[in-house]
C-alpha cells in the first residue's frame, strides 16, 4: 500500500477521518496557491512600476465565486496595485471573450499593501471550472524594492507597459518565468470542500518540469482526484519551494519559518503532505566547506515532529514524505548524508508520529541499487525526478485518503 496508517491501522484511519470535518457549504477554500519568498527589484532590473502584468495559475477547484490573495510579505514599504482583474485563458494565451471580472478591495480598484501583510480582494462572481487556467492582470502603481515572489514559478507571466482594455498586447510584452505577489486563489464552494497543501522543496516546486505543461506530480494529483467526478470538491495547493530546507533559509524562509503562512493560513485546508529534508541533508558538503553547522537526522526527525504537532493543533490530518534517493548526485551526496537519509525514512515509516505515509522512496528507487533513482524516474541530476517520476509520484497517492472523507459528508 503506497499510503499505510501508520497511527492506528487503516480501518481506524478511515473512521478518524469520517469523523474529521471537511468544511461547510458557503465556506471559502483555497483552488491554487504559492509560497512566496523575497527577491531583490534591483537585482531582477525589471521595470515593474508603472507597468501592468499578467500572472496565469493553474486552479484545482472550480466555482461561481472567487477571491484573490495578493502578499508584501517581504516589502518595506507599500504595495499599490490598480485595475486588478481576473479572466479566464483559452489555449496558448488569449483570453476568453467576456470573462473578465475585475476585482475590488472594500470596494475600490486600487489597493495599497502594508509593509509585511496580505491583502484579500473583495468576493466576485467569477465562474471557473476544475483545472482551468486563469490570467491575473493588475497595475503596479508602486512596487518596494524587495519583491514578494515566487521565480519558480514555471508558468510564463507577461509584463507590458501599456494594455488595450481586455486584450493584452502580449506581442511586445516581456515575458517572465516568475510568480510576483500572488499568493493564493479562492474559490466559495456550494459544497462541503476542502485542501490538501503540500509542504516541500523543488521536488514539490517541479524542478525540471514543463513550462507552462502543469506537469508538476501536485499537478497530476489534481487531475487525478478530478478524474473521479465532478462531484470531488478537494483541492491541492503546492507550497514548495526549489532549495528549501526545514531548518536553515536558503533560497526563502525555512520550513518551519514560513509554516503558518503557507499551511495554517489556507482557506479549507484539512490535509498537508510534507516532503521536505534532502536539502538539508545535501547542503552538509558546502556546509562543511564553509565551517558552518548542518542538520544531523536527529534535528531533521525533530523539525519534522515540529510540523506534526503544529498541524495537528490546527486539527489537520498530516501525510509523511519519505525522501526520495539521491545517490550519484556527487554536489550533494554523501556517505553519511546516506545513513541520515535512511534513518529519517525509517523514523517517518515506523515511528507512528504521522498520520498516514507516502513511500516516494520506495516507489522511484532503482531494484538494484536502491540508493539511487531508478532510470527512468531520474531527471538526469540523479536528484530531480523525471517527468515520468513526477507521474509516478502523484500515482502512488492513495486517494482513498481524501475521497471517503468527502464521501462521508454528503
Amino acid at each position: 500500500m503506497s499510503i499505510v496508517s501508520s497511527r492506528t491501522g487503516f480501518v481506524a484511519w478511515l473512521m478518524l477521518c469520517a469523523l474529521l470535518p471537511l468544511g461547510v457549504a458557503g465556506s471559502w477554500v483555497g483552488t491554487w496557491a504559492t509560497a512566496v519568498f523575497p527577491d531583490s527589484a534591483s537585482k531582477d532590473k525589471l521595470p515593474l512600476a508603472g507597468g501592468t502584468l499578467r500572472q496565469v495559475m493553474r486552479v484545482s477547484l472550480g466555482g461561481d465565486r472567487a477571491r484573490l490573495r495578493l502578499s508584501n510579505a517581504f516589502g518595506m514599504t507599500p504595495l499599490v496595485l490598480r485595475d486588478v482583474r481576473l479572466a479566464c485563458v483559452e489555449k496558448g494565451d488569449s483570453l476568453r471573450a467576456q470573462s473578465t471580472c475585475p476585482l475590488t478591495f472594500n470596494g475600490r480598484n486600487e489597493v495599497s499593501i502594508s509593509p509585511g501583510a496580505v491583502m484579500l480582494s473583495d468576493p466576485a462572481d467569477f465562474k471557473l471550472s476544475a483545472l482551468a487556467d486563469v490570467a491575473i492582470t493588475m497595475r503596479l502603481i508602486q512596487v518596494p524594492e524587495m519583491l514578494t515572489t515566487h521565480p519558480g514559478s514555471r508558468t510564463t507571466s507577461y509584463l507590458a507597459t501599456e494594455t488595450d482594455s481586455d486584450t493584452f498586447r502580449q506581442v511586445a510584452a516581456r515575458k517572465i518565468v516568475h510568480w510576483y505577489f500572488l499568493s493564493g486563489l479562492e474559490v466559495e464552494s456550494e459544497r462541503p470542500a476542502a485542501a490538501i497543501v503540500v509542504l516541500g522543496d523543488s521536488i514539490t516546486d517541479g524542478y525540471g518540469t514543463t513550462t507552462d505543461g502543469n506537469d508538476r506530480w501536485t499537478d497530476v494529483l489534481a487531475r487525478r482526484l478530478q478524474e473521479q467526478g465532478p462531484g470531488n470538491r478537494i483541492a491541492v495547493l503546492n507550497q514548495g519551494i526549489g532549495g528549501n530546507r526545514l531548518l536553515r533559509d536558503g533560497l526563502g524562509p525555512n520550513i518551519l519559518a514560513r509554516f503558518d503562512r503557507d499551511v495554517i493560513a489556507q482557506s479549507g485546508a484539512r490535509w498537508v503532505i510534507v516532503l521536505a529534508g534532502i536539502n538539508d541533508i545535501g547542503t552538509r558538503l558546502s556546509a562543511r566547506e564553509k565551517g558552518e553547522p548542518y542538520a544531523s537526522a536527529a534535528d531533521i526527525i525533530h523539525a519534522l515532529s515540529q510540523i506534526i504537532v503544529r498541524a495537528h493543533a490546527k486539527d489537520m490530518i498530516v501525510i509523511g514524505g519519505t525522501l526520495t534517493p539521491y545517490a550519484g548526485a556527487g554536489f550533494y551526496w554523501s556517505e553519511d548524508g546516506e545513513a541520515d537519509r535512511q534513518t529519517v525514512n525509517q523514523w517517518i515509516r515506523t515511528s507512528g508520529q504521522f498520520d498516514a505515509v507516502i513511500d516516494f522512496d520506495a516507489a522511484l528507487r532503482d531494484p538494484e541499487n536502491p540508493t539511487r533513482l531508478a532510470s527512468a524516474f531520474d531527471s538526469g541530476d540523479h536528484l530531480h525526478p523525471s517527468l515520468a517520476g513526477y507521474a509516478e509520484m502523484a500515482r502512488v497517492v492513495d486517494l482513498r485518503h481524501f475521497l471517503l472523507i468527502s464521501d462521508a459528508r454528503h
